[in-house]
């Protein structure tokens, strides 16, 4: 965007601010920067010491000309989900649904009798299901591609991938742990493609783009659903995840791995409830649960890279999705804690967290030292 603006400067120089210099180079934050600008060369300056008021992830644009001087600058932040946000806008995004909270989205289709995914088509219009197919098809194919890929990933941490062997040993299992360990695998395949820079979708994060496409991808294989049914399971999954968004945050750098990995299985278990026949309320309490049993989960990244306890994590929350599915399946959909006050829970416990649990890579598991991990 910075480029289009200013296709004739002879340099462009990026400030990058807080936990997006923290953990930029283990995100591939300066590679992307870099490839978005070409061919206009980029110097990177990295100031982790500094951490903005607006939000954590900063960056501070300037083009140059021949003689050095600044021609223009541009100061925008990423707060999450793909979204880029300043103190004059936030994105631009349309506004199409009147409701922002669960519960009134439930009252709402309750009493016109239809469905969360038939809400989203009604707000979104037909056209989504174009795009969900495309994601659905990404989600697969990066799986698949992950299912067969080997070697070391970059970084420095020197961890292999593990995908392919889950996946093989999987096979080796009785029927009644195989599901659940290919569903491991499943999850170590998108989130090991991230780590390296594959081609993933967010979802609703990099971060935890492995525990959705995972469990989908599970109930497709397992249990022979439709593509069409699986569509339907993604428009919900998403509709809960912009609950969160706009009343909490997905960013990492903001209220810690609950909002990434926490939301991802939000996603997941909505998802699955769907699709084994859950009613809204059972659907709600299956996104309550999910969200109220991630609170607190801080954001502690090894060398600021999306490897250690990222891709673990993925695994554990996709496992996770589908036990809160069958809790919630077996329940009648009554539950004290509303999915709506979980993830205000969650807001304020994002806030309450201390900076160093929240990507900026200097505390918890991220302050294992080389000697540590000996």
């Amino acid at each position: 965007m910075f480029k289009e603006k200013n296709p004739e400067a002879a340099k462009i120089r990026v400030t990058l601010y807080g936990s997006l210099a923290a953990t930029g180079k283990g995100h591939l934050t300066d590679q992307a920067i870099i490839k978005g600008a070409a061919p206009i060369p980029v110097e990177i300056i990295w100031r982790a010491d500094i951490v903005p008021e607006f939000h954590t992830n900063g960056m501070f644009y300037e083009a140059l000309d021949e003689g050095g001087k600044v021609t223009d600058t541009w100061t925008i932040y990423s707060v999450g989900g793909g979204l880029l946000a300043n103190e004059e806008t936030h994105d631009n995004v349309e506004e199409v649904y009147e409701f922002s909270h669960i519960s009134e989205i439930l009252d709402y289709i309750e009493k016109e009798g239809l469905t969360f995914w038939e809400y989203v088509e009604q707000r979104e219009g037909p056209e989504i299901w174009d795009y969900l197919a495309k994601m659905w098809e990404i989600m697969q194919a990066t799986i698949e591609e992950g299912l067969h890929t080997d070697g070391v990933m970059q970084g420095g941490l020197h961890l292999r991938r593990k995908a392919r062997q889950y996946f093989v040993r999987a096979s080796s299992f009785k029927p009644s742990l195989q599901s659940r360990a290919l569903v491991i695998a499943y999850a170590l395949a998108t989130a090991e493609r991230n780590a390296v820079g594959g081609h993933i979708v967010t979802a609703p994060t990099c971060g935890s783009a492995g525990v959705l496409p995972a469990v989908l991808y599970h109930l497709k294989k397992n249990h022979l659903f439709s593509e069409k049914s699986i569509l339907k399971a993604m428009a919900t999954a998403g509709l809960f995840a912009n609950v969160i968004k706009t009343h909490a945050s997905v960013s990492g750098a903001e209220v810690g791995c609950q909002g990434e990995v926490g939301s991802a299985c939000v996603m997941a278990a909505v998802a699955a409830n769907q699709l084994f026949g859950g009613s809204p309320q059972q659907i709600e309490y299956a996104a309550e649960m999910a969200m109220e049993h991630n609170l607190g989960l801080t954001c502690d990244p090894m060398c600021g890279l999306v490897q250690i306890p990222c891709i673990e994590r993925n695994a554990m929350a996709a496992l996770r999705a589908l036990d809160i599915n069958i809790y919630a399946m077996m329940s009648d959909g009554k539950h004290l804690i509303s999915f709506d006050k979980v993830v205000r829970t969650m807001n304020l416990t994002g806030k309450d967290l201390p900076s160093l649990y929240k990507e900026t890579a200097m505390g918890g598991l991220a302050l294992l030292t080389d000697e540590d991990k000996k």
